[in-house]
């Protein structure tokens, strides 16, 4: 474990210093942007970049100000430009943990118990004057901690500046200054703060020890969470955000437009892990009141990972017994499972057990980012062999961000961006002190940061992209979308979960779920394009 220092403080020689990391990270970003230009004029890939940052000292400080309020600042997506009115019982600026932890690990669930409640100042308020002085002292809280913010998200990007120009011992020494002021216990900033952390160390160990074969060795011990934990953080995920709901919702919907009037219906579920989707899915087609539902139901699961095969098959039991018990013969259900990885030599009638007469729908939810490669071939082929099947629709759902840019310090802003609306979410949704959400933080979301910031080439599969990004790529490979039209039933699942944080929109045929304005996932439904109707 890393060692940390017991005080909450962070520390800065001087107030130059201060102004040098401004700068430092403002010209980082501009650097980034040339390269990126330079990158995109030449189509070339480059990754782990190095370059010499010169602090740029015509950066605008205001400009530099907007950049990083943003990040702990996110009721700003959202927000009446009227209301000045600070709540102190917001959690963004509900304080830090009054308990100063000595040892920042997730481990350590135990210490949530002894954890002070936090001070409201108008709770003690019994005058106006009082009220007055109340008001005036949480202000001037709210601006130390709006500090405080400020230096660790610049301390964050100095960080990532240092560790993408390969200057291990200036990345140590920022590591040094971050950690007293991160946890996995606080607030959503220092929470995202904590990930992000930890994934600049998992790849300064791995640039350290990269041409050797401890390489190996740290990357298995970098994969903390065991089978279980995440299994059970995915559960968690699945109940108490929106997020996997909406996808399978939408995606959902689509198949069963696809399958009216077919006597079979058949599903190849990529990267198969659980069995949500099909509960749902299998209630949906025996409530349709206008249409019946098929007579056979096929679900093809496609399972990489053979470890998690045991569960699934348990699941998928349940999931025919509950079938069998509940349709009244009015729907037969089969499973078969292809323990095999994603590849465009999988996708044939034969492999597959295509038939004749069956509405064949490929479903993807959150897996067809993991085979987008530098070169983009890899998704381009897996693209074009499921096209040559010749699927009445194809379903895909991702994450609705740009994870998967050239260079490294890109996609650590805008991953920060990202997961810091995610965790801001998790807090409005679960109380600080709430087991489930550490839960979902270390096995889940902790993961993939660490995967976007820590690894690059064939181990980096959180290639994330924007839902532009997509439509381009789809279109390529001879799809054309699907609009969806299921925007009152996602509004009737949002309002199951009790926040009005979530934000829905319809974009040119995709749905959209965000928190405060911000995109998180978005649903899709593609068809093969049809060149004669067009």
């Amino acid at each position: 474990m890393h060692e940390m220092n017991s005080d909450w403080v962070l520390s800065f020689q001087s107030h130059n210093q201060d102004f040098a990391i401004r700068q430092f990270c403002a010209a980082a970003r501009m650097n980034d942007q040339q390269q990126q230009q330079q990158h995109y004029s030449q189509n070339s890939i480059s990754e782990l970049y190095t370059y010499t940052s010169t602090p740029d000292h015509s950066a605008s400080s205001q400009e530099e100000q907007e950049f990083v309020d943003s990040f702990f600042n996110i009721d700003s997506y959202d927000k009446d430009p009227l209301d000045h009115q600070v709540n102190l019982d917001n959690e963004e600026f509900g304080g830090f943990t009054s308990m100063i932890l000595n040892e920042y690990s997730y481990e350590n669930l135990s210490l949530l118990t002894d954890e002070e409640p936090r001070y409201t100042v108008l709770e003690a308020c019994s005058s106006s004057d009082d009220l007055t002085g109340a008001e005036t002292i949480s202000h001037d809280h709210v601006e130390a901690e709006v500090d405080q913010g400020l230096q660790l998200v610049h301390l964050l990007l100095a960080c990532a500046e240092a560790v993408g120009c390969r200057d291990t011992r200036l990345s140590d020494s920022l590591l040094t200054q971050i950690w007293p002021a991160v946890t996995p216990f606080g607030d959503s900033l220092q929470r995202v703060s904590y990930c992000f952390a930890l994934g600049l160390q998992s790849r300064l160990m791995l640039l350290q020890h990269r041409n050797n074969a401890g390489a190996t060795l740290i990357q298995d011990q970098l994969a903390a969470s065991s089978r279980a934990e995440k299994r059970e953080a995915y559960h968690w995920l699945h109940q108490i955000t929106p997020y996997m709901a909406f996808g399978f919702m939408a995606a959902n919907d689509a198949i069963c437009k696809a399958s009216r009037g077919k006597e079979c219906l058949h599903i190849i579920d990529l990267g198969m892990l659980h069995i949500f989707q099909w509960q749902s899915i299998i209630r949906t087609l025996t409530a349709q009141p206008d249409s019946p539902p098929p007579r056979l139901v096929r679900i093809t699961g496609i399972l990489e990972d053979t470890h998690d095969f045991m569960e699934l098959e348990l699941g998928l039991k349940s999931l025919m017994d509950e079938v069998a018990a509940t349709s009244s013969g009015s729907i037969r259900l089969e499973f078969q499972v292809i323990k095999e990885p994603v590849s465009a030599s999988l996708f044939t009638r034969e492999k597959l057990d295509v038939r004749e007469g069956e509405a064949l729908i490929v479903n993807s939810v959150m897996q067809l980012h993991k085979y987008v490669k530098e070169s983009r071939g890899s998704l381009k082929t897996i693209l074009q062999a499921i096209k040559k099947l010749g699927p009445a629709l194809v379903t895909v759902v991702e994450q609705d961000a740009n994870h998967n840019g050239p260079f490294f310090l890109g996609r650590f802003l805008e991953s920060l961006h990202y997961y810091s609306a995610i965790f801001d979410s998790l807090e409005a949704s679960l109380p600080r002190d709430s087991t489930t959400r550490i839960k979902i933080e270390k096995c889940h979301y902790a993961e993939e940061i660490r995967n976007i910031v820590a690894y690059e080439g064939s181990n980096r599969i959180e290639r994330h992209e924007r839902v532009d990004q997509w439509r381009k790529q789809l279109g390529r490979a001879g799809f054309q979308v699907v609009g969806l039209k299921c925007m009152s039933q996602a509004r009737m699942m949002l309002s199951v979960y009790g926040s009005d944080g979530y934000t829905l929109a319809n974009e040119k045929g995709c749905l959209l779920l965000g928190w405060k304005g911000r995109p998180i996932m978005f649903a899709s439904a593609w068809e093969v394009h049809n060149v004669a109707s067009s």
